[in-house]
């Protein structure tokens, strides 16, 4: 049966899940935006079926939040009693631990259900205009649980993500999801923000290649946005930052020191690292 699903936020994440539930299901899509130049664009670009006000939330089996982390959860609180009881919320921020424990036992007790998510797919242009229907095809979805998850919620999540492209769906916890994601996302995005800024920078046309291009695709980011997900999340991301840093140090000492035996071992420990952990 075809369920009624309400995005909040028709930026880069929320307006390419609003165009794949529209292109892959027959679900019926509602969109609420402050920005009311989207909403007509998004209407008019058949996003989705409705432009929902506050007063619909009651209307939707299923609220997907695409609003930055703080936002998130003013809007689940300041909003609660406006969903009818039993709709799955869930959120897409890309910190999981303080929105989890804010908004998972709250809404919990009121009859609702919440899930925690973090669709591991991006582009470095963000904004409604560069939403398209296929950002997720083959991508990974990350859910988090906690003991107050509704199983049945919870598999209702599954479905309708992998229903609009995401190839795998991976359940953990938000403490794990924060851990691990101040390694694979957060500390590249720092470490390009910071690469990109030397002096060579201005000079590396027709001098760079692929490398130059994977190392620096990241670092054009939206500062608002990435400042509050670095200090949510600020723990786990120094603790990565700082052993980095640490690497670093050994390589640059080495060089100065012209030690070619001890380059060749960090050099061979890092490509035994890559064969090992992918």
């Amino acid at each position: 049966m075809n369920k009624t699903i309400g995005i909040i936020g028709l930026g880069l994440i929320g307006g390419s899940i609003a165009r794949a539930i529209k292109a892959n299901t027959g679900n019926i899509v509602f969109g609420l935006d402050i920005n009311e130049n989207v909403l007509a664009q998004a209407i008019a670009q058949n996003a989705i079926d409705k432009i929902m006000t506050i007063d619909e939330l009651n209307k939707c089996d299923t609220i997907i939040v695409a609003l930055y982390p703080n936002d998130t959860i003013e809007f689940v609180k300041k909003h609660i009693d406006k969903f009818k009881k039993g709709t799955v919320i869930i959120d897409c921020a890309g910190v999981k631990s303080n929105i989890c424990k804010a908004l998972s036992e709250y809404v919990n007790e009121r009859g609702l259900y919440f899930i925690g998510g973090h669709p591991m797919m991006g582009i470095e242009k963000s904004g409604f205009e560069n939403s398209f229907a296929h950002l997720f095809d083959g991508a990974t979805m990350i859910l988090c649980k906690d003991e107050f998850t509704n199983i049945i919620a919870l598999k209702s999540a599954e479905m309708l993500f992998t229903s609009i492209g995401f190839l795998k769906i991976t359940i953990t916890t938000a403490n794990e999801h924060d851990k691990i994601i101040a390694f694979t996302s957060q500390l590249a995005h720092i470490v390009a923000n910071a690469y990109i800024k030397s002096e060579s920078a201005k000079m590396q046309v027709g001098f760079s290649s692929g490398s130059y291009k994977d190392m620096t695709r990241v670092a054009f980011l939206n500062e608002n946005m990435w400042t509050e997900l670095f200090l949510e999340n600020r723990n786990y991301l120094t603790l990565e930052i700082d052993f980095l840093i640490e690497q670093l140090k050994k390589y640059s000492e080495t060089l100065k020191n012209n030690d070619t035996e001890k380059l060749k071992t960090l050099l061979t420990e890092g490509k035994k690292a890559k064969m090992a952990n992918g």
